[in-house]
This record gives C-alpha cells, structure tokens and sequence, in this order.
C-alpha cells in the first residue's frame, strides 16, 4: 500500500516535518510505503540531516524496487537553497506536486495523499487562483461534495471530530453562504465518516450559528430557516442528527460522549475548540474524494522553518489515519452506508 506525501512549500516547515513523520511511521511494520513529491535537493538535504539514505529510491509505479520510502522529484531541477520564505518558485512547485499527487491517486498509484502545508498568500502572490488544497484537490478530482473534517483527541483520549459546512470565508459572509442542501450534505458526509472510522452508532450534533442557537429567532433566524430543516431532512433519511444546538454546549456534551461528530456552521467556530484540545495532533481529512486525503492541522511557519524546531505530531497523525482509512479496503464514498 502506498502513500503519496507532498512536501509543501519549501520555504515553509512542510519538508522538515513530512520527513520527520515518515521517518517515525517506517519504524513500524505495518506494510505502508510512502512515496515523497518534491524538490529533489530539499529530500536529499533533509534526509542527510536525519540520517535517512540520501538517495532514496526513485518511484516508478508498479516497476519500483521494494523499498518503505521513495521520492519523485517535481520540476525543472533543484530549487534554490536561500529562497525567502514565500517565493513563488516554491509556492508553484508545492501546488505542482499537489496536482500530481492527486493524479497519481486517480490512476489507483496511491491508495491516498498526505498533504504538507502550502502558503495561499505565497500562491495568490505567484499569479495562481487558490482558495485551499481542499477545493484544489476536489476541483482537481471533480468531485462537487465534499467537507472539511478535523479531528484529534486530547490527553485523555477523547476525539473531537469536526466538519465544516463552510470553510474559508470572512465571518460578515458565512452567514448569506449557509444553504440547506449544503448543510444536509455534510451531516451525511460526517456521518459516512465515522462509519469509515468504525463508530457504530454515528450521532452527529449539529451547530447553531448565533449565541443560544438563535434563541427561538431573538437572536437570529438562520436556525430556524436553514438549519433545523437540514437536520429535519436528515432525520427523516435516517440519519442519527441533533440540532441546531448552542456550540458552547455543544462541545462540552461531545466530550461527555453524547456525540460522535459536530457539524459547525464557520471555520473558527469549529477550529478554536479542536485547536485547543489538540494543537500538536490534529488532522484534516477531506471527506468525499475518491481517494484519502489528510494533512496536518498547522501551516507554513515560516518563522521557524529550518531551525529544527518544527513538532511533526500532527503530520505523523495525517499519515497514521490516512493508513488506518485506507486499510478499510472501502473506496473512499462508494460504500452504501444506510
């Protein structure tokens, strides 16, 4: 089984910490190889500074010599070694591999892909239209549903799973983009989430957008207007759903176990909590590709990158799930879940 690995932005910490987190998961004997996409000067320096061979074996689909870690080098040649933190060689070569890790998981190349993180104001900066390597890889596989999940645990090992019915969007819009097709798509792609993750049950708390989930319309209709009915309609489907419910509360009864996942309305409301429970671990997973996509739940950090000081916990995450979804033997959303 193997896994595509793109390095990010080279600029960034996405080399250091794929690298690290690759170099972790081979220790284990669980038959997942990896293969790095990238610069071919940033793997052999990186693996010289973690003692990895060098000169990793080159991936060349099916004809590849057996080995757990390949690279395949992108682009015209090496990229610069003092490139500034940003530059648009960098943001288009991570955007490259992004694009070719993708086609390579169409092909049926790689079971899935582990995303380093890129820059968007790098890629915006280059001349690119990018919104996010969530729509990026959906509008790449044409595949029109799809969400955002995050998930991670805390120190007791209770899991916080998280989707998004919006993602990237100033707040003064989230609400004029809340839409009821869309907010029942993704209660079902949560719950076709956890029945890939093994939880049996699937209960799916859903999200209020205002204070008090609106406080029967005082303080706010989208309750009422958009979002019980998505929650009705899922219901009415069979599906196992609760809302819209006040988010404050919300999270606390996720972790009382009430809930297997929470459907939040914006990305903050849904992030803040995650982050705070399990910054160093948390996963994205893009639910509804037709392949497995996770990445880490950090960016660039330009401000650290090549001081060694990177924590590749959450990118060992990315690959741990990617492996465990992937290892189901279910193509990802071609199962019947009802």
């Amino acid at each position: 089984m193997i896994l595509g690995v793109t390095l990010g932005d080279s600029t960034g910490i996405g080399p250091e910490v794929a690298l690290r987190a690759v170099a972790r998961r081979v220790g284990d004997d669980d038959g997942v190889g990896y293969v790095l996409l990238g610069d071919a000067g940033v793997i052999r320096r990186l693996c010289g500074c973690l003692g990895l061979e060098s000169e990793l074996p080159l991936w060349k689909g099916a004809d590849s010599e057996r080995a757990r870690v390949y690279a395949l080098p992108l682009g015209d040649g090496n990229l610069p070694e003092d490139l500034e933190p940003g530059d648009a060689q960098a943001a288009r070569l991570a955007l490259l591999a992004l694009e070719e890790g993708a086609r390579r998981c169409l092909k049926g190349e790689f079971v899935g892909l582990v995303t380093a993180p890129v820059n968007k104001e790098a890629i915006l900066s280059a001349g690119i239209p990018f919104v996010g390597q969530t729509e990026f890889l959906a509008e790449v596989s044409k595949t029109p549903r799809f969400a955002m999940m995050l998930l991670g645990q805390d120190d007791r090992q209770r899991w916080l799973r998280v989707a998004l019915a919006t993602i990237h969007l100033p707040l003064v819009g989230v609400s004029a983009a809340l839409d009821e097709d869309r907010i029942l798509e993704i209660i079902e792609l949560a719950s076709e989430a956890c029945a890939l993750l093994g939880l049996e049950r699937r209960r799916i708390g859903v999200c209020g957008l205002n204070p008090h989930a609106g406080e029967g319309g005082y303080l706010g209709r989208e309750e009422m207007d958009t979002i019980r009915p998505a929650v009705v309609r899922a219901v009415e489907a069979g599906w196992n759903v609760v809302g819209p419910l006040a988010a404050d509360t919300l999270f606390h009864q996720v972790f009382c176990g009430r809930y297997d996942a929470v459907v939040a309305m914006y990305h903050d409301q849904g992030l803040v909590p995650l982050k705070m429970v399990a910054f160093d671990t948390g996963v994205n997973w893009t639910l509804g590709l037709p392949f497995v996509r996770t990445s880490p739940d950090h960016g660039t950090a330009y401000d650290i990158a090549g001081r060694g000081l990177a924590d590749p916990s959450s990118m060992e995450a990315a690959l741990q799930l990617a492996a465990q979804i992937a290892k189901t033997g279910i193509p990802c959303w071609k199962r019947s879940f009802t």
